[in-house]
Formats: structure tokens, sequence, C-alpha cells
């Protein structure tokens, strides 16, 4: 299994926050430094889901960027991305890994919780997602994650990306704490100049 490029800005992208812009959005996050991009559509138009899956698939390979997509795993095969996001109610991580291959990367969400991380671990994923970091207006019934959980010892060094309620006010104690990666939805799209908010998180990655 190749060892996956989850570092920096992770762009989550909304059907709601990005109705009707997703590709100049996404197009503004990956030029703006977003080297991870989770395509999150949970709709059942699967015609027009592999239209969009397919164009941000090329559009992130342009632009050296990854291109999850959100638990589906068919879509992920149809569309050629480069793996999926798994919930902890999604797709298991074994019937993923059969379906997309040794190459595909795999993460898979862990809340708050070290002993899901170790399954994660033990079923051989690809990276950890924890959070919600702080609270959330994406996920506000989320469980708030205590910082300290994205430096626990764990029996294997995977990526950490940590999730929910990210901003750049935060982004620095969340990378100070250990994150390798920062998934961020809201911050992100609604800023006026999303390429210049996806390089403000990104070069807290890599300060000039």
């Amino acid at each position: 299994m190749r060892t996956p490029a989850i570092r920096g800005l992770y762009a989550v992208t909304d059907t709601v926050l990005l109705q009707g812009r997703l590709l100049p959005a996404v197009t503004a996050a990956v030029a703006g430094g977003a080297g991870i991009v989770q395509y999150r559509d949970k709709s059942s138009e699967h015609a027009r889901r592999l239209q969009e899956a397919c164009a941000l698939r090329r559009l992130c390979h342009d632009h050296g960027a990854l291109l999850l997509i959100n638990d589906d795993v068919e879509l992920a095969l149809q569309s050629g991305a480069d793996g999926v996001h798994l919930g902890q109610s999604d797709t298991a991580l074994a019937l993923a890994r059969q379906h997309l291959g040794a190459g595909a990367v795999i993460g898979i969400t862990c809340h708050d919780r070290p002993d899901l991380a170790m399954a994660a671990i033990a079923g051989g994923a690809d990276y950890l997602a924890f959070g919600a970091m702080f609270a959330s207006a994406t996920k506000p019934q989320a469980r708030v994650c205590p910082l300290g959980m994205l430096s626990t010892p764990l029996p294997a060094s995977l990526p950490r990306v940590a999730i929910g309620g990210i901003t750049p006010d935060n982004v620095r104690s969340i990378i100070d704490a250990g994150a390798h990666a920062v998934a961020v939805v809201a911050s992100l799209w609604n800023a006026p100049d999303i390429r210049a908010r996806a390089r403000q998180f990104s070069q807290e990655f890599d300060p000039q």
C-alpha cells in the first residue's frame, strides 16, 4: 500500500454552500493549495454525482491534488477517484479495500475515540480523521474532540486529519497539537475569496 500525501488543507465539498458553483469553487481551493478534496454529496442523483465526480477528478489531478469520495465506493470506482472517506456507519473498510484495491486512499472517521482509531489501523486505513475539534455549523450535533486526541500514542503512525469548526484563527492550535491535515468546510467555502482563504490555511503548514 502506498503512503498517501495526506497533509495540509483538505477541502470537503458541501452541496448547499456550493450549489451552482462547485467546479469554480474547488478550482479556487486547489489553486490556493488544497492538496485533498473530498466530494460529499448524499443525494440519490447518481448521473449528476458521477458527472461532477469525474470533473473533480480531472480538476484535482491537473493540480496535483487527491480526490476522495465520501462513503460511495462505487462512485469512487466509476469516477477514477483516488479513494474514499468512510464514516463509522458507512461501507466497511475491508469491503472498500477489496473493491478499490491496495493503491486506493481510504480514510476513517474516528470521532474522539482511540478504540476506533486502533480498529481503523488494524483494518488498513490510510489516515484517521478526528473531530469535531470545535463547535461546527456543518455538524452541530457532533461531540467536541479534545486537542490531545491528535497526539495520543497509537500502534502505527498514520496521518491524522482534524475536522470541525476549523478557521484561520484556530488552525495553528490544531497543527501544533499534531494534525497532519485540516478538513475545512464552511470557513473555506464561505470566504469572499476562496483561493486566498485556501492559501491562508495552506501557508500554516509551510510558513515562508
